[in-house]
């Protein structure tokens, strides 16, 4: 697939469709042509589409700007998600001057992390898309920091695409667990630094539970961190942590290791697990990702962009006898000297004029709206040059309207050239076969092989040449 065929191709696409869909349909001929002259297909040719006319909207600046945007939402809540995480381990161990009971701070580190990612699990059961409140936070977030009346349509377009892929969920729930996982990460490099600083006595404190029941909690807390290497304090001594005895000094360093590997296995781990299930997830969309073409607003590009009776590259004539055709017309008086350059349907980013223009020549500029065709012929026709160039673009196909132009334009001047030009050239061997059809179908309309330049230099010399030339004539021949 092409370089262009990537996820802000079509995100890029997609907010394109979602304006024209809001504020209607875009003037886009001269991207369409771009588009069927470089697009391998119709979906290739959607986004080609969409590329030119983003840029000339600056709809692709839209785009990073909200991306920007939405960066710097990010950054601000993993601050808060870094400051949040060492506030509660601040809040959960206090400053030392009393026990901590053990239970109460186990609460405090892991209870709200544990409650979201419970709901975050049980949303796939439920079929919903709850549980990554921090996710739609940063949305919210991105959507305050957004400015400007076409500012809704990048987030919306990406919302859209991501939700048909099914993967919206994916994106929010991997914001939320990344920055959990941050705020774990803060809280747990916290209780390290606090432990080793400071020197807390642990216990358990209860009126209704009997010993035997924080026993069974502890030892089932405990089961799974000393697989992973945590201290599991015996029995005894969690018998004896009433706060009624006193313990031995080996037995806060257990209770130490018991706290800290709780919030490794039950808070940090299964929220880096989750994030990874995540990433890997929307990474896999964002690589298969690409435009709906049956959705409104692409289906109706069909007939433009791939039309049936499409040709290889050539726009055929309609029946027998159709071609346009140079036609010398009488009463015309050429000024001497006049010579101009037009470029004909050539892309917005061409290079313009080609090289620098003597003052003898006159630049007409690009032709490519109706108004500007109109504009030229009139001018023309009232001022006939004695030499004219007309530069086309040998990469996009020829079709009738650019033959009937280019032989109304030519039929005004003295002498007319066509010069076949492109900034970037098709790719393999659609520039010959292009440029091959140009040639037989400038032929047919009349142009002589000498009248058609496959090099522009030489075109621009000839008509500074000429018109140094016929403006010295002419002065002769009013001397005379």
């Amino acid at each position: 697939m092409r370089q262009h065929t990537s996820f802000q191709a079509s995100w890029l696409a997609e907010t394109l469709r979602l304006r024209e869909a809001l504020w209607g349909p875009l003037e886009d001929a001269s991207e369409v042509r771009r588009a069927r002259a470089h697009g391998q297909g119709f979906t290739d040719r959607v986004l080609l589409r969409a590329q030119y006319l983003g840029k000339r909207e600056k709809l692709d600046q839209l785009i990073r700007k909200w991306t920007q945007g939405a960066r710097i939402a990010l950054v601000a809540m993993c601050c808060l998600a870094l400051a949040g995480g060492a506030g509660l381990a601040l809040g959960a161990l206090g400053d030392g001057t009393r026990p901590v009971n053990l239970l109460l701070a186990l609460l405090a580190l892991l209870g709200l992390n544990t409650l979201t990612l419970a709901f975050w699990l049980l949303s796939f059961a439920l079929k919903s898309g709850g549980g990554a409140w921090l996710g739609e936070a940063w949305l919210w977030l991105t959507h305050k920091l957004a400015r400007g009346p076409d500012a809704a349509l990048a987030p919306r377009a990406l919302m859209e695409m991501l939700s048909r892929q099914r993967a919206l969920r994916w994106l929010l729930g991997g914001i939320s667990h990344g920055l959990w996982s941050l705020a774990l990460a803060s809280m747990l490099l916290t209780l390290l630094a606090l432990l080793s600083a400071r020197r807390y006595s642990f216990n358990w404190e209860t009126t209704l539970l009997s010993p035997d029941a924080f026993v069974t909690v502890t030892t089932w807390l405990g089961w799974l961190p000393a697989r992973l290497g945590f201290t599991m304090p015996p029995e005894t001594l969690i018998r004896i942590s009433d706060g009624l005895h006193t313990l031995p000094s080996a037995a806060q360093g257990m209770w130490s290791s018991w706290l800290i590997g709780c919030v490794v296995t039950y808070g940090l781990l299964p929220r880096l697990l989750a994030l990874a299930c995540s990433a890997l997830r929307i990474r896999k969309t964002m690589a298969a990702v690409g435009p709906d073409v049956s959705l409104p607003g692409y289906a109706e590009l069909r007939d433009r962009l791939a039309p049936t009776s499409e040709q290889a590259g050539i726009d055929a004539p309609d029946g027998p006898g159709f071609q346009a055709r140079v036609q010398q017309r009488p009463g015309l008086h050429h000024l001497p000297g006049q010579a101009v350059l037009a470029g004909i349907e050539l892309s917005p980013d061409t290079t313009w004029p080609p090289s620098p223009l003597p003052a003898s020549v006159a630049d007409a500029g690009l032709i490519d709206s109706r108004a500007q065709r109109k504009a030229l012929l009139d001018t023309l026709q009232q001022q006939p040059p004695g030499r004219l160039l007309l530069v086309c673009d040998p990469c996009q196909t020829p079709d009738r309207g650019t033959l009937a132009l280019l032989a109304d334009l030519a039929s005004l001047a003295d002498q007319a050239r066509i010069a076949l030009h492109a900034d970037t050239p098709a790719a393999g061997g659609s520039a010959a076969t292009r440029r091959a059809a140009w040639l037989d179908m400038l032929q047919a309309a009349g142009f002589a092989t000498e009248q058609i330049a496959t090099d522009t230099a030489a075109g621009l010399a000839w008509l500074a040449a000429g018109a140094a030339g016929d403006e010295h004539r002419g002065d002769a021949h009013a001397a005379s």
